[in-house]
């Protein structure tokens, strides 16, 4: 007769929801796992895939009832684990669509707006066809296998204990924020200078010829070297992209192992 006692039962629960719960969090909030279109069914279905699939090698857990106390801080600390990673993710795609709104300012096209299901807001036409190129380039070039990859790897990096974060971890997080600034204004640059040599003819031509209505015929002369340059710069926005989702991948190992506190610094 098999028998199974209540240590043994905890202990394969244990193994299994606490793993469970960072990965559904980074599926939540993941780029494209974490579409408000996709149901909900789908992503906890994905994430008990995910479970299965990487617990046998997760290693071993803390002797911890998961229903005490300390292992629902547990729990609390893989969900915050989980959305800290799809963060980091989701910044490049910010910073694309942040490229995008600024670039339509530019070309005039701020008031064009339309629905964004990965964000569930307006945003402008141009912002919004970025995130769709985007979407399809980290599709393209395996993003969403290096994220699952580095999800796997974060259970050595910062593994399941009861421990405290290390603060460090979160303020790397919180600067890498500051990429969404960064990146947006690198990918909008070209755009940015063709428009600005563009206004600084029209504000020559107006002073040349007063009569000139500028509102008629700069609107649009912008537009149209706004799409001509967007054309001709988006072959050059493939390696940046890819460089900018290694850099996320990179820094997503590095917030975890700053964040853990056993880690040699």
């Amino acid at each position: 007769m098999i028998s199974v006692t209540s240590a043994q039962l905890s202990a394969w629960l244990g193994a299994f929801i606490w793993p469970f719960f960072r990965i559904l969090a980074l599926v939540s909030s993941a780029p494209i796992l974490g579409n408000p279109s996709i149901p909900m069914r789908v992503k906890i279905g994905l994430a008990i895939i995910l479970t299965l699939v990487l617990a046998p090698i997760l290693g071993g857990m803390p002797a911890i009832e998961p229903g005490s106390a300390i292992g629902l801080l547990i729990l609390a600390q893989q969900v915050v684990i989980g959305v800290a990673i799809g963060f980091t993710m989701r910044i490049i795609f910010t910073a694309v669509e942040m490229a995008g709104n600024i670039t339509s300012m530019q070309m005039g096209l701020g008031f064009a707006t339309f629905f964004d299901p990965q964000n569930a807001a307006q945003t402008p036409v141009v912002g919004t066809f970025l995130g769709l190129i985007a979407t399809l380039l980290f599709l393209a070039l395996n993003g969403h296998l290096y994220m699952i990859e580095v999800l796997a790897q974060s259970f050595q990096s910062l593994p399941v204990a009861p421990s405290p974060f290390s603060a460090a971890g979160w303020r790397a997080l919180a600067g890498w924020g500051g990429e969404i600034f960064l990146a947006g204004l690198l990918l909008s640059m070209p755009i940015l200078a063709a428009l600005l040599i563009t206004n600084l003819a029209l504000g020559v031509m107006t002073r040349a010829a007063p009569q000139l209505n500028v509102f008629s015929v700069g609107f649009p002369i912008t537009l149209a070297v706004g799409f001509v340059v967007l054309a001709i710069a988006l072959p050059y926005f493939v390696p940046l992209f890819d460089r900018l989702i290694h850099d996320a991948l990179q820094m997503t190992l590095q917030v975890l192992h700053l964040a853990n506190p056993a880690a040699p610094r």
